[in-house]
């Protein structure tokens, strides 16, 4: 209510999180329910390969809003540049990269490394693309970005 009686002139969102997959059982949820009902644009993550990002999108869609991908990738869930940039980009939705350059976030280890800590580089990273020295982890994600996204 507060949001809405500041007359943004920008869209509103707040965004949704459900596990792996949504799921239209999720609207029971009173808080997710608000968020659906009051978000201008619908913003959500989805780490799960592309079954369950495919499944998302078709749930979220019912909603008739833009929607905005705000995290993805997760290597090790099926969730690579590879098998979700290009669903992204048929289904028109922006998504957000969260780890970009490998570094204080740590975000190259997995979640479970918040109760495990681990050493070194693993060798899936979970986020970022770019060692520090501005190598890619992967050449092949780096030409699958490029060509996506027309860039040179």
């Amino acid at each position: 209510q507060w949001a809405r009686q500041t007359n943004a002139t920008q869209p509103l969102t707040s965004g949704l999180w459900s596990g792996d997959r949504w799921q239209n059982s999720n609207l029971q949820n009173p808080l997710v329910s608000v968020k659906l009902e009051q978000s201008d644009v619908i913003s959500f993550h989805s780490y799960s390969g592309p079954d369950g990002l495919k499944e998302t999108i078709q749930a979220l869609r019912i909603h008739h809003r833009p929607l905005i991908c705000t995290e993805y990738l997760a290597r090790e869930h099926g969730s690579t540049f590879e098998n979700v940039l290009p669903i992204f980009k048929e289904e028109k939705i922006h998504p957000y990269n969260w780890g970009f350059v490998s570094g204080r976030s740590q975000t190259i280890h997995h979640w479970r490394s918040w109760k495990s800590p681990t050493q070194g580089e693993p060798d899936i990273w979970h986020h970022d693309i770019y060692r520090q020295d501005h190598t890619p982890y992967s050449e092949n994600e780096v030409i699958v970005i490029r060509e996506l996204t027309n860039a040179s």
